[in-house]
């Protein structure tokens, strides 16, 4: 019995050191799982073992590929080993609870820089060493560019980069509301940000080249600087960038993180910024200049589609010498019984708009006769125009200008006079308080205009219409009103008075309460003019004051016109007549219904692509889209 209860002593005294075995090794398995387990988290929140000089190895918050990787883990192994406590006080500290990673960064960043920045200023012995800020933010993973980086600087987004808090002025903005509408999704972004990144490594690059201790980081840096200028002087676009763009601006990113986060002399980076900002400057300077100079070219020149048709036309007509292009109607030309428009253009079908638009809204279309005024170049091509175009029974006149003109000016000069000229003014009202400028858009007779008493002798009224001008109702009530002795009726502005525009017109003898008026659509009185020898007039104070003010005698049509016919304006408050089409967004659709007359005053023509999309619709119903000569040049206006 003894020998068996001992037996059983012994099996119960084994079976509790077997127990004890298998307990200490547990615990053995799991204190090997904790400290593997404390060297991963070591190594991927980059809790790094400090070396003797109080710097940590390089950490590179760029992109990183394998190698990288792999290189980290070895260089984190090492510290492992070296002091493996510091991992597992790192790991409590991960655990515990932490306050936010701005709270963290402001509460800490005091004390962390300034002994960072004494132990990296005191050694020169590291190669490389990076202080790690607490909570690092990790730049994107890989093969995910971010490509609207550039888009995203100063406000702007990806539509072309315009700011979508830019405030237009409605009135006359004009270009500012035309580039919103026709923006466009920027498709180099990647090449802008690559510029971005040069800016940047420009400025760090001479502050780092001179830290000894850093000559593979200013290795590094040069060479992104130079392989970024070769990359963007030979690609201006995306889709020339070569297929490692996307690593090589990694690698910049990279370089460029790490030296941000050296202790260098601030001041040394603010004179390097300010330099490349100041060639920046000057280089958006000249794109500025640029810009307007390419937008006032694209508002003064014909569109090449025009340009094609009038070549066409032109062609046309000599090819067709034996047709009768001169119609058997030089009686009515003359016939002072007859209603008369005059029209100067040398734009084919801005003219062709016109004439079609009058006719189509009047009465009697028998008594219309239209005179069409234009330079040598776009005669022939009018001629045939309107030969083979027929606008009910109206008559159609094309005359050169040059015959008349010559006498009084050379070629070069007339080809700026033919048409009215514009004139965008500013200015104050005397009894406002505030110092905000109004602007307004006038257009005025040019020096051409002031021959029309010679031209028409047998005439004594005409109406003259500019040639950016739709009519939507009957004119013929024109003919009926009687002017009282004025000689211009016009449409006037009385909330833009002489005296406003004193700035304009000089220290002149005028009345500052008399209101400035449109040319587009204007009755005039011709035999009233040629009794008060108006054209004489007009020259004289034109001269006068181009020799005072040293100014071109197109500029000088402004105060001259408004001058000449100072109390001698007739008022066409009944017509009308509605401008402002060619600069204003923010006219009324039912005020551009009801009105007699549209007035495309402004840079923005119908006939061109800058025009206002909205307000085309009103020309284009007067073309004819199957025209032959439009199908071959394209003309979609």
């Amino acid at each position: 019995m003894k020998g068996g209860g001992g037996g059983g002593g012994l099996s119960v005294t084994g079976k509790w050191r077997w127990r004890g075995l298998v307990i200490g090794v547990l615990f053995l398995v799991i204190l090997s799982m904790l400290v593997h387990l404390a060297f991963l988290l070591g190594v991927r929140n980059g809790f790094h073992s400090p070396n003797p000089n109080g710097y940590v190895p390089v950490q590179h918050t760029s992109v990183s590929n394998g190698d990288n990787d792999r290189s980290s883990i070895s260089n984190a192994n090492n510290d492992t080993e070296n002091d493996r406590s510091v991992h597992i006080n790192e790991i409590v500290a991960k655990l515990a609870p932490k306050l936010s990673k701005d709270v963290l960064r402001k509460s800490t960043a005091g004390t962390e820089n300034q002994t960072t920045d004494r132990n990296v200023m005191q050694s020169g012995q590291h190669k490389e060493a990076l202080p790690v800020e607490p909570h690092t933010v990790l730049p994107p993973p890989p093969n995910t560019i971010d490509t609207s980086y550039a888009a995203k600087i100063e406000g702007t987004d990806v539509k072309g980069g315009i700011n979508e808090n830019e405030n237009c002025d409605l009135k006359f903005g004009s270009y500012c509301l035309w580039r919103k509408e026709h923006r466009e999704d920027m498709k180099d972004s990647m090449v802008k940000k690559l510029k971005d990144q040069l800016f940047v490594a420009r400025a760090y690059y001479p502050s780092i080249a001179k830290l000894p201790s850093q000559s593979r980081l200013t290795r590094e840096l040069r060479q992104n600087i130079q392989e970024l200028e070769r990359v963007l002087s030979e690609s201006a676009t995306d889709a020339n960038l070569p297929q490692e763009i996307g690593e090589k601006s990694q690698k910049t990113e990279a370089a460029i993180v790490r030296a941000k986060s050296f202790p260098v002399d601030c001041n040394n980076i603010d004179r390097k910024l300010r330099q490349i900002f100041d060639l920046t400057e000057g280089e958006a300077s000249f794109h500025m200049k640029q810009n307007a100079f390419l937008y006032r070219l694209a508002v003064q020149t014909m569109p090449k589609s025009l340009h094609c048709l009038s070549m066409k036309l032109t062609v046309e007509y000599f090819k067709s010498p034996y047709l009768d292009l001169e119609r058997s109607q030089a009686d009515k030309y003359s016939d002072p019984l007859l209603h008369h428009y005059v029209i100067f253009s040398n734009n084919v079908l801005a003219s062709s708009v016109v004439i079609n638009s009058t006719v189509m809204h009047s009465k009697e279309s028998e008594s219309q006769v239209f005179h069409v005024l234009t330079d040598e170049q776009n005669y022939f091509a009018m001629k045939l125009w309107f030969f083979r175009n027929a606008f009910k029974e109206a008559t159609v006149q094309v005359l050169n200008i040059e015959k008349f003109s010559l006498d009084y000016y050379d070629k070069a000069t007339l080809s700026h006079l033919l048409l009215p000229v514009e004139f965008r003014v500013s200015f104050r009202n005397v009894d406002d308080s505030s110092t905000q400028e109004r602007t307004q858009y006038l257009s005025v007779f040019s020096d051409v205009h002031y021959l029309l008493p010679e031209i028409f002798q047998s005439l004594e009224k005409v109406v003259v219409l500019d040639d950016d001008v739709v009519v939507q109702k009957d004119l013929s009530v024109l003919w009926n009103l009687d002017m009282g002795g004025k000689v211009n009726g016009a449409v006037q502005f009385c909330s833009v008075t002489l005296g406003l525009l004193k700035s304009y017109l000089g220290e002149k003898n005028f009345n500052k309460n008399s209101c400035a008026w449109m040319s587009g659509l204007n009755l005039v009185d011709l035999a009233r003019w040629r009794e008060l020898d108006l054209t004489k007039t007009y020259r004289k104070m034109a001269r006068e004051q181009v020799s005072l003010e040293e100014e071109s005698i197109e500029a000088a049509a402004l105060p001259a016109s408004l001058l000449t016919f100072q109390d001698l304006i007739y008022a066409l408050d009944g017509v009308g007549a509605l401008s402002g089409l060619g600069h204003d967004y923010g006219l009324d659709v039912q005020t551009i219904k009801q009105a007699a007359v549209l007035h495309y005053n402004g840079n923005m023509k119908p006939w061109l692509e800058l025009g206002i999309p909205r307000y085309k619709q009103y020309w284009k119903k007067f073309l004819n889209p199957e025209d032959q000569f439009l199908s071959e040049c394209n003309v979609h206006a």
